[in-house]
């Protein structure tokens, strides 16, 4: 299996890594999921990975009006810094070199994020995990995820989700759903697919980034899409 992409940045959500219990880690789930990164790494391919916080706290969605909104999405900034340091283990493990780069200076837990540094470690063999999203307020782990790519000139996106692709609809709520194996930046915006926010859509078609959307639960697919099999759908 040869390669299509020298460089792909991969997003995790937070909940995935905790598989069937919904919050914390499965640590099955995530060996499997560091195994493929690990063969990735093997073929050559530079990995950059970001990592959402659903498994200890969604910002807004948790706040529930009780916490100040700026508060809520840096504690949703620290889970995903959570998230980070444990894949980061896991890959050590593993025998696989990583580096933990965050948005917010905490010198003690990471190295905080420069494009300089985080291009070194990529081009050394290092899998570099980007936490603490983009070091703000009111922006999502996909569009930190955007612009991390952006950034480090990733060749693709690889958009790890629940669900195996993008729908015309809900496919779990209308069975006549049509799946896309490609769309257009332009469609999703018009049609509000919700392939990631708006920002981080915008983003990424200003940026000329094409997205990979694919089921997780066959971590295997990581490695099928970055060698250029059609598992999921493309968005450019």
């Amino acid at each position: 299996m040869k390669p299509k992409y020298g460089r792909i940045l991969l997003k995790l959500s937070g909940e995935a890594l905790a598989g069937e219990k919904k919050t914390g880690f499965d640590f099955a789930v995530m060996g499997a999921v560091c195994d493929v990164i690990k063969e990735c790494v093997d073929m050559g391919i530079q990995v950059g990975v970001v990592i959402g916080g659903g498994n200890f706290w969604r910002g807004v969605k948790n706040g529930e009006g009780y916490i100040e909104r700026t508060r809520a999405d840096r504690m949703g900034m620290l889970a995903t810094v959570m998230n980070c340091l444990a894949v980061c283990d896991v890959l050590e493990q593993k025998g696989v070199p990583a580096r933990v780069m965050t948005a917010i200076e905490m010198p003690a837990m990471a190295e905080l994020y420069t494009h300089e540094r985080a291009m070194k470690h990529l081009e050394s063999g290092k899998v570099v995990l980007f936490g603490g999203g983009t070091g703000h307020p009111y922006f999502s782990t996909d569009t930190g995820t955007v612009l991390r790519a952006a950034e480090i000139r990733a060749d693709v996106i690889l958009l790890a989700k629940n669900i195996d692709g993008v729908y015309s609809a809900d496919p779990a709520k209308d069975p006549q759903a049509v799946k896309y194996d490609e769309i257009s930046y332009d469609e999703v915006l018009a049609k509000r697919l919700g392939v990631m926010d708006l920002t981080a859509t915008s983003l990424a078609m200003d940026n000329r980034i094409p997205v990979y959307v694919f089921a997780l639960k066959d971590p295997k697919n990581i490695l099928r899409v970055a060698a250029g099999e059609n598992v999921g759908t493309l968005v450019h």
